[in-house]
């Protein structure tokens, strides 16, 4: 085998992160009665929130924005781009969707097969996230794959976020691992490809909509199953 370690990242690339999210929302828009306030459907508001929420993840792994800020802000910019009633409570709806969130279990197709067949194969499999431990953990634990990974590597553990090198000289210095043995599987482009790429690792770009940049990835694939034709 070319590859002994293989890292992935958790949201958007194995748990399936627009589907619970969308589940949740769902759950809050209806118990919180959203529409009072002038949400006009549950779909613009699952629309909006993913997003914004993309984007502010986006600045976060840029380092422009703190992770207290998207907290504080995501649901009132929301409700701001959909001309609605920013609600007395307010408050609730980021607690309510912390609470709903992680505990949702659905993967991306393809997912399961994938760790089922690099665990056969005898991959050492980790994930690399810019998550926090404790949300990360619920959400792992709900999808049931924990038994999978020997390393689970978070903002909160390397002290470090994608792409900076020190959580990829982390998660490679606790795996015992280094980086011609190692290859980095995930759908953020600056964080999880051209984060690996500088550091020396080959990357395995998922990226179902076919987008294209300057620079590439060792391998570019639209569904997480072709990975198995590469391992």
């Amino acid at each position: 085998m070319k590859y002994r370690h293989l890292f992935f990242d958790l949201d958007h690339t194995l748990w399936d992160f627009d589907r619970n999210s969308s589940e949740s929302l769902e759950e809050i828009f209806n118990t919180l009665t959203l529409i009072q306030y002038g949400v006009s459907s549950l779909d613009s508001f699952i629309q909006s929130f993913l997003k914004i929420n993309t984007a502010l993840w986006d600045a976060f792994d840029r380092g422009t924005v703190h992770h207290t800020y998207i907290r504080e802000n995501r649901f009132k910019m929301v409700f701001e781009e959909l001309g609605a009633n920013l609600p007395p409570n307010h408050t609730e709806i980021g607690e309510a969707y912390l609470r709903t969130l992680p505990d949702k279990k659905h993967l991306l197709e393809g997912a399961l097969d994938l760790l089922n067949y690099a665990n056969s194969a005898g991959y050492s499999m980790h994930i690399i996230t810019n998550g926090f431990n404790e949300i990360q953990a619920r959400k792992i634990a709900s999808s049931e794959i924990g038994h999978f990974f020997e390393n689970i590597i978070t903002f909160d553990t390397a002290n470090a976020k994608k792409p900076d090198p020190k959580i990829f000289a982390y998660a490679l210095e606790t795996a015992r691992a280094v980086p011609s043995e190692s290859i980095m599987i995930g759908d953020n482009w600056v964080a999880d490809i051209m984060g690996a790429k500088q550091f020396g690792m080959d990357t395995v770009y998922y990226n179902p909509a076919g987008l294209q940049f300057d620079e590439s990835p060792t391998y570019d694939i639209r569904r997480l199953e072709e990975l198995m034709l590469i391992l």
